[in-house]
């Protein structure tokens, strides 16, 4: 398996995998296929491009994307010591073989080595037990609970809030 930071190039795969990711686990994301099927292939490719205060990283298996999980810094002056991960996927065949974990300690890596970073933060459906021990088996903490967080096809979801503070050097 290989980590990598995705470029604006693999615009394709990776709506290919996140458009899957929105119809499997509609509960999981804020964003819906309705929402992003016809996103533009050069606006996905915007949104991929690596920048300093951002990254999207994907696991591959023979060439094929099987994971992502994106890292946005806050850009607020006061608020730019916190970083947000978003879009945490895997597909289900490779799910249960450490994707997840070694997607996470990438990303916490190269969140590590973002200069003024202190502190990264995520959100987690509470009706998905094992995305939370993933989280919580890489040192994220919750923090709180909002109700009602997302509402699918009528269903209330409840997020749980959790944050992991970075060694600071």
């Amino acid at each position: 398996m290989d980590i990598r930071t995705l470029q604006a190039t693999d615009a394709a795969i990776f709506q290919v995998l996140r458009l899957d990711a929105l119809c499997e686990c509609p509960s999981s994301f804020s964003s819906s296929y309705e929402e992003e099927r016809h996103i533009p292939l050069s606006r996905v490719g915007e949104r991929l491009a690596p920048a300093p205060e951002r990254a999207v990283f994907g696991a591959f298996e023979n060439s094929v994307l099987i994971g992502t999980v994106g890292l946005r810094q806050e850009r607020a002056r006061k608020l730019a010591h916190k970083a947000v991960i978003w879009g945490v996927y895997v597909a289900p065949e490779y799910r249960r073989r450490g994707v997840g974990r070694l997607l996470m300690e990438h990303t916490l890596a190269h969140a590590a080595a973002m200069p003024g970073l202190r502190q990264v933060t995520l959100g987690a459906n509470s009706a998905n037990p094992a995305s939370i021990a993933l989280y919580r088996s890489v040192g994220f903490e919750p923090f709180g609970l909002e109700k009602g967080f997302l509402l699918v096809d009528g269903v209330l979801y409840d997020e749980i809030h959790m944050t992991r503070v970075l060694a600071i050097a």
